[in-house]
């Protein structure tokens, strides 16, 4: 009996050891399956945080981007005021210019009636540039100026008559 009793004893210790080995197996795969996962979540918490860089440095490169066009914007905005006040400058020494020129002229003008000569022509018949003929209105959105722009007036020959849609260039070439 003493012998049945240890081998008994054996066969309890046996089936302990299969069934702690069993659970060991399942623990170690369990352990297993979840370093894999383990695994596989710090892969795509790598592939996150790559994905966050790249995003931040878009993100960058639209800033700086944004910077620039606000930069040219700055710098536009500068040209235009600095071209509105050359204009205004320009524009005043040239009605300074035309006030100097006017009296002189008409006294020319006294001076040759009085000797039997025919007047001068006027800036507007000799030179369209030289028209003073208020010709467009310019805004100025950044100063809030508004300027009067004078622009040349077209001059037209007594006989060369304008056709309908106001071209003589047309009517020259059906005459032609």
């Amino acid at each position: 009996m003493a012998d049945e009793q240890e081998i008994m004893c054996k066969l309890e210790s046996i089936k302990e050891i299969r069934n702690k080995t069993l659970q060991m197996e399942k623990i170690k795969a369990r352990l297993k399956a979840e370093f894999e996962a383990l695994e596989s979540e710090e892969r795509h918490l790598k592939e996150y945080k790559q994905e966050m860089d790249l995003l931040l440095q878009e993100k960058m490169a639209h800033v700086e981007e944004l910077r620039l066009i606000h930069a040219d914007i700055n710098v536009m905005e500068n040209t235009i005021k600095q071209s509105e006040n050359d204009l205004n400058k320009l524009l005043e020494s040239t009605r300074r210019l035309h006030d100097e020129y006017k009296p002189l002229k008409e006294h020319v003008d006294a001076l040759r009636m009085t000797l039997g000569l025919q007047r001068l022509p006027d800036l507007c018949e000799e030179e369209e540039k030289l028209s003073l003929e208020p010709a467009c209105h310019v805004t100025s959105k950044f100063t809030g100026m508004h300027l009067y722009v004078h622009c040349a007036k077209p001059r037209v020959d007594l006989e060369t008559p304008k056709s309908q849609n106001g071209s003589r260039m047309n009517e020259e070439k059906e005459n032609t």
